[in-house]
């Protein structure tokens, strides 16, 4: 088993300006090829770079066997000429053929991944969920060794609990391999579990935070509230779950703050999530440029004390 030295920093170049990442669980699945390309164009029209997917997206949709967003990304990236532009994130453990985080898996995925983005390195690659079966030090040690091969620029960890991280930074110590930059959970203004030990774990180990379910599966974009007539989309039951005492007070100061800014509440609900402690950036989808617009503002947003606080406060349970 080869290990790093310990002696390279880790890559933290591939957080820096995110402000917003685009999710690309949709790509290929919700929304069509030609969607998706025009939800990257505007992104990157917008001054966007970092783009999340998954080795695993969209296996669980009929007729689907994974890979179909890293394919989609890939394609739009050679055919647009801009790899350089853009920071590609992805992951590690769902695809049906590479489940697991064994080393031996880790690396075969890494190079399907390769293939499908149709690129000679992976920005920033993630372990996407915790393998209990594989010890960590094993599973630590393949991710430094894609660094050490050039593959992988920085590593992330996806839905990994406090005393798991923990066991891979002491993999990390006591092999001497690279450290992960990045953590990515659920966190948005009404699933707010992350601000316990999972964020004093990305204070003690410097890991810029990356959360998904930012718009808290589309109940924070304001489509679902009170008499709204049903929205058509894959997410709409589990959104519409939050629409209780507290969801509706979220809403009601997401509206007060948005008029005052001017912008939709999307932007308000992901501006928020942008300045909690240790957040780097969001990650949000869009199916259509019109979504995407929405989050893009996001980025001209920023709240002053009071309104975080009434936000905070509102979502408290």
């Amino acid at each position: 088993m080869t290990t790093a030295t310990g002696t390279t920093a880790p890559d933290r170049s591939v957080l820096e300006g995110a402000g917003l990442v685009l999710g690309g669980n949709v790509f290929g699945w919700t929304a069509d090829e030609d969607a998706s390309r025009a939800v990257l164009d505007g992104f990157l029209a917008a001054g966007g770079s970092l783009v999340d997917t998954a080795d695993g997206y969209s296996a669980w949709a009929p007729g689907h066997a994974g890979g179909e967003s890293e394919h989609v990304l890939g394609r739009w990236i050679a055919d647009r000429g801009v790899r350089d532009d853009v920071v590609v994130a992805t992951k590690v453990s769902t695809h049906p053929q590479f489940r697991g985080l064994a080393p031996e898996n880790v690396h075969a995925a890494a190079r399907a991944s390769l293939d499908r983005l149709g690129t000679d390195r992976i920005d920033l690659y993630y372990a996407h969920f915790d393998d209990a079966e594989t010890p960590v030090d094993e599973t630590a040690a393949a991710f430094s060794e894609l660094v050490d091969a050039g593959l992988v620029r920085a590593v992330g960890l996806s839905n990994y609990a406090p005393e798991r991280i923990d066991a891979w930074f002491a993999a990390v110590e006591r092999l001497g391999l690279h450290r992960p930059v990045a953590l990515q959970p659920a966190y948005n203004l009404l699933e707010r579990d992350f601000e316990g030990a999972l964020r004093e774990r990305a204070e003690r180990y410097s890991l810029g935070v990356l959360p998904y379910w930012g718009l808290a599966k589309g109940f924070l974009t304001g489509k679902y509230r009170d008499g709204a007539a049903a929205v058509d989309s894959p997410r709409a039951e589990g959104a519409a779950a939050y629409l209780d005492d507290r969801g509706r007070r979220v809403l009601d100061v997401l509206d007060r703050v948005a008029a005052a800014h001017g912008v939709p509440v999307t932007a308000v609900a992901l501006a928020w999530l942008r300045q909690q402690p240790t957040v780097v950036a969001p990650i949000a989808s869009a199916r259509s440029t019109e979504q995407l617009a929405d989050l893009v503002a996001s980025l001209e947003v920023t709240l002053v004390d009071d309104e975080v606080r009434a936000l905070t406060e509102a979502s408290e349970r």
